[in-house]
C-alpha cells in the first residue's frame, strides 16, 4: 500500500487521500482491472467511431451531428475524468491521491458533467427546430449559432466546475482521510470535511438547481413543443418519421438523467456506500458506454457512415 503522508497543505491537513474504491478483496482487482479498463476502452473507440464518422461523411455534416461530436468528446473526457486513476489504483494496489489530484478531479468531473448536460439541451432545441421551424432550421441552426452554442455552454460548465473548485478548497479535513468511493466524490468529501458546511451546502443546492434544472427544464420544455408539433401533423406516418429523430436523443437523454437520479435517490434512502459507489458506475462508465450504441444502432445516418468509413479502411 502507498503511505499516506501526514502533512499540512492549503489547510487541509492532509497531502493525500485515500480512494477504498469498489472493493478490498485482493483476488477481484485483477477482474475489476480487466471489466473497467475493457469498458473504458469500448467508451473511446465508440465515441472516436461516431466522430470519425461525421468527420468523415459530408452528409452528416450538419448542426445535429456536430452537436453529436460535441457529446461524444464530453462523454469521451468526462469518463477520462475518473477511469484512468481507477485502473492505476487497481493494478498498483496504490489507492492515495494528492489533495491536488482531487481538486483537479473534482473540478473536471463538474466541467464534463455540466457539459454533457448542457449538449443535451442544445440538441433537444435543435430537434425542436427541425420538428416545428423545419423551413427556417438552416437558418435558425446555422454554423455561427451552433457555434455560439456549444461555447456558451463550455462557459457555463467552466462556471460550474470554478465554483465546485472554490468550495472543496474551502473544506477543512482533520481526522478521516479515507473517501469511500472510486474517484474524489464532492458529497464525500463534504462528509469528511471537519469544517462547518452549511453555507456550502446551501450553495450546493443554488447552483444544482440552475446548472442541472435550468438545461433539464429546457429538454422538457423542447419535448413537450415537439409533442405539440407531431400532433399537429395529420399523416402517422409524417408523426413517426417526425418522432423518429428525436429518438435517440430521447433514450441518451433518459439514460443521463435517470441514472443521475438513481445515485442521488439510492445516497438519500439507502446509507450503504458501497450501493452508492455501484450507483455511481452507471452515470460515469456505463452511460457514456451505451451511448455510441445508442446513436449508431437507432440511427441510419451514423450506420450508412460507419458502413463506408470501415469500406474505405478495409
Amino acid at each position: 500500500m502507498c503511505p499516506i503522508c501526514i502533512e499540512t497543505q492549503n489547510g487541509t491537513g492532509y497531502s493525500e487521500f485515500l480512494l477504498l474504491g469498489l472493493s478490498d478483496d485482493p483476488e477481484m482487482q485483477p477482474l475489476l482491472f480487466a471489466l473497467f479498463l475493457s469498458m473504458y476502452l469500448v467508451i473511446i473507440l465508440g465515441n472516436l467511431l461516431i466522430i470519425l464518422a461525421v468527420i468523415s461523411d459530408y452528409h452528416l455534416h450538419t448542426p445535429m451531428y456536430f452537436l453529436l461530436c460535441n457529446l461524444s468528446l464530453a462523454d469521451i473526457s468526462f469518463t477520462t475524468t475518473t477511469v484512468p486513476k481507477m485502473l492505476v489504483n487497481l493494478q498498483t494496489s496504490c489507492k492515495s491521491i494528492t489533495y491536488a489530484g482531487c481538486l483537479i478531479q473534482v473540478t473536471f468531473f463538474y466541467l464534463f458533467g455540466c457539459l454533457e448536460s448542457l449538449f443535451l439541451a442544445v440538441m433537444a432545441y435543435d430537434r425542436l427546430v427541425a420538428i416545428s421551424q423545419p423551413l427556417h432550421y438552416r437558418v435558425i441552426m446555422n454554423p455561427s449559432s451552433c457555434g455560439l452554442l456549444v461555447l456558451l455552454s463550455f462557459f457555463f460548465s467552466i462556471l460550474d466546475s470554478q465554483l465546485h473548485y472554490l468550495m472543496v478548497s474551502q473544506l477543512s479535513f482533520c481526522a478521516d482521510v479515507e473517501i469511500p468511493h472510486f474517484f474524489c466524490d464532492f458529497s464525500q468529501l463534504l462528509n469528511l470535511a471537519c469544517s462547518d458546511n452549511s453555507t456550502i451546502n446551501i450553495l450546493i443546492y443554488f447552483i444544482g438547481s440552475i446548472f442541472a434544472g435550468v438545461p433539464l427544464s429546457g429538454i422538457l420544455f423542447s419535448y413537450y413543443k415537439i409533442v405539440c408539433s407531431i400532433l399537429r401533423v395529420p399523416s402517422s406516418g409524417s408523426k413517426y418519421k417526425a418522432f423518429s429523430t428525436c429518438g435517440s436523443h430521447l433514450s441518451v437523454v433518459c439514460l443521463f438523467y435517470g441514472t443521475g437520479l438513481g445515485v442521488y435517490l439510492s445516497s438519500a434512502v439507502s446509507s450503504s456506500q458501497k450501493k452508492d459507489v455501484v450507483a455511481s458506475v452507471m452515470y460515469t462508465v456505463v452511460t457514456p458506454m451505451l451511448n455510441p450504441f445508442i446513436y449508431s444502432l437507432r440511427n441510419r445516418d451514423i450506420k450508412s457512415a460507419l458502413w463506408r468509413m470501415i469500406r474505405r479502411i478495409a
